[in-house]
C-alpha cells in the first residue's frame, strides 16, 4: 500500500524522485564508498516527513523500539544485516546480551524486544535479556498479548565484563535502551563490545549535533545527483540557556524562531510554494515525542501558560531541558485512511531492513505525530526498499520507499559521522 500523497505529484518532490531514479547506480556507488569510510551504526531508525515539495529526516534515533512494526515478509533481510553487523564486531559472537529499556508493562515495547529478539536468533545467536531494573534480583517471566513469553534476568559484572547467571558470559552486550537518564555504573567501562557505545545515548548525545553532521552529508548528496540540499534538509538553530519553568531563554528562543521563519518562508517563495512556514521546538535530547512543540510565530514562545511549560520542561526520565533545538517544519501530506502519516525507516547496519507508518488520527499535516493515541501501520513497505523499478514512475510502491530508503541512508551516514567525532571526544 502506498498511502495517499495530497499533493499533486508534479511538484520538486516528484522531480527529486525522479531524479534519485535516474541516478541509482551513481547513488549506490556513492554509499559503498562511504561505508567504507564511515562504520553504520549498528541499527537506527529514521522519521522522515514528505511534504510533497520536500522529502527529509527529522529524528534519528539509535535504539530504535519498533522492530514489532516491521513487515513479517522481510524478516530475512534483517537476519542476514544483523549477520553481517554481527560479524564486523565479533566475528565468533556466540552470544548476545540484550539490554532494553526498563519497562515491563509496556506491551508495545516489549513486542519490539521479542522481534529483535526473534532476529538475532535466527541470525544464528544465542540471545539472552539483560535487565537493569534495580529491584530485579531473580529471572522474571513476562507473558506478551501475543502469546510470546519474555524471560528477563538481572544483569551481573564481574570484573569489567557483564553475565547473566552463572553460564552466560557474552562477548556482545546489545543496548536497546536509549540511557536517557545517564549511564549506570555496571555498564562504565566494561570490556564487552557495547553496541551503540554509551556516549551514543541521550546523555551525551544531541540532536543538532546529529543535523549539523546531516548538513554536511546532505550538500554532499545534493552536488551529487545536482539538487538544491534544502530538499532533503530540514534548517534548524540552537537555543542553549532555556528554563521553561522561570521563563529563562524566551527572548533568545523567539529570535531564533524569528530567523528560521524568514529562511523557509524565502524558500517558499523561491519555489512558490503556499503552504504557512512552521517550526517545531523541541528538547536537543530525548525520545518518546516528549518536549515537543510546533510555532509558526515568535510569539507564541514568549510567556507559556504552566501546562505548556510543564510540557517543555521535563522529558524522559525527568531530565530538565536547558537545551532545545529549533527545526525547519516538514509538512506530511501523507495520509492513510484519511489519517496523517509519516513513514519510519528501520536499518541494521548499513541495510534497510523496512518500514512502517506512524498514524496519528488527532493530528494535523504541520505536527507532531509521535505523541499519544498514534498508531502504526506495519505494512506500508509491501516490497523491499532496497529494489526500486527504474523504468517505472517515481511514486509507485518499490520507488517511493527506495527514496525514503536513501534519505534515511543519509541519516544514518550522518549518525555514523556523528558517532566519530563523539569518540574524538571521548577519546575513543
Amino acid at each position: 500500500m502506498v498511502p495517499h500523497l495530497t499533493t499533486a505529484l508534479t511538484g520538486p518532490l516528484k522531480e527529486l524522485e525522479s531524479r534519485i531514479l535516474r541516478a541509482q547506480p551513481k547513488i549506490e556507488h556513492w554509499f559503498r564508498s562511504q561505508w567504507l569510510k564511515h562504520d553504520a551504526p549498528f541499527y537506527a531508525s529514521v522519521d522522515l516527513r514528505n511534504a510533497g515539495f520536500k522529502l527529509a529526516p527529522v529524528d534519528t534515533n539509535l535504539f530504535p523500539g519498533g522492530f514489532n512494526n516491521l513487515n513479517q515478509t522481510f524478516r530475512p533481510l534483517a537476519v542476514q544485516a544483523a549477520t553481517v553487523a554481527v560479524e564486523k564486531i565479533c566475528p565468533e559472537a556466540r552470544g548476545v546480551l540484550l539490554i532494553p529499556e526498563n519497562h515491563t508493562r509496556n506491551s508495545f515495547y516489549l513486542q519490539n524486544v521479542a522481534a529483535l529478539h526473534s532476529i538475532l536468533r535466527q541470525a544464528g545467536l544465542n540471545v539472552r535479556i539483560g535487565s537493569l531494573l534495580p529491584e530485579l534480583e531473580a529471572p522474571m517471566q513476562l507473558e506478551l498479548p501475543d502469546g510470546q513469553n519474555l524471560l528477563l534476568e538481572p544483569v551481573q559484572r564481574r570484573g569489567n565484563r557483564l553475565h547473566l547467571g552463572d553460564d552466560f558470559n557474552p562477548c556482545t552486550v546489545l543496548l536497546n535502551n536509549d540511557l536517557s537518564g545517564g549511564v549506570p555504573n555496571v555498564l562504565q567501562g566494561i570490556e564487552q563490545a557495547l553496541l551503540p557505545p554509551t556516549y551514543a545515548g541521550w546523555a551525551t548525545r544531541r540532536k543538532t549535533g546529529h543535523f549539523a553532521a546531516y548538513d554536511g552529508v546532505a550538500d554532499e548528496f545534493a552536488q551529487l545527483i545536482s539538487i538544491d540540499p534544502w530538499l532533503i534538509n530540514p534548517y534548524f538553530s540552537h537555543v542553549g540557556g532555556v528554563d521553561f519553568q522561570e521563563r529563562a531563554g524566551e527572548e533568545a528562543l523567539a529570535d531564533k524562531v524569528s530567523d528560521l521563519l524568514a529562511r523557509i518562508r524565502s524558500k517558499y517563495q523561491e519555489y512558490g510554494i503556499e503552504q504557512q512556514p512552521y517550526v517545531v521546538v523541541k528538547a536537543d535530547a530525548g525520545t518518546y515525542g516528549m518536549g515537543v512543540m510546533t510555532v509558526k510565530d515568535p510569539s507564541e514562545v514568549v510567556g507559556l501558560n504552566r501546562k505548556q511549560r510543564n510540557k517543555m520542561s521535563v522529558i524522559k526520565e525527568g531530565m530538565e531541558v536547558h537545551d532545545v533545538i529549533v527545526q525547519e517544519g516538514v509538512h506530511t501530506f501523507e495520509t492513510v485512511n484519511e489519517a496523517v502519516a509519516e513513514p519510519v525507516v528501520y536499518m541494521l547496519d548499513h541495510f534497510v531492513i523496512g518500514g512502517f507508518y506512524r498514524v496519528h488520527t488527532g493530528r494535523g499535516a504541520d505536527e507532531n505525530l509521535n505523541a499519544p493515541g498514534m498508531h502504526f501501520v506495519p505494512l506500508a513497505f509491501e516490497k523491499p526498499c532496497n529494489a526500486p523499478e527504474c523504468d517505472e514512475a517515481p511514486d509507485c510502491p518499490p520507488n517511493r520507499f527506495y527514496s525514503y530508503g536513501v534519505v534515511a541512508r543519509l541519516a544514518l551516514l550522518a549518525a555514523a559521522r556523528e558517532l566519530e567525532t563523539m569518540a574524538e571526544e571521548h577519546g575513543e
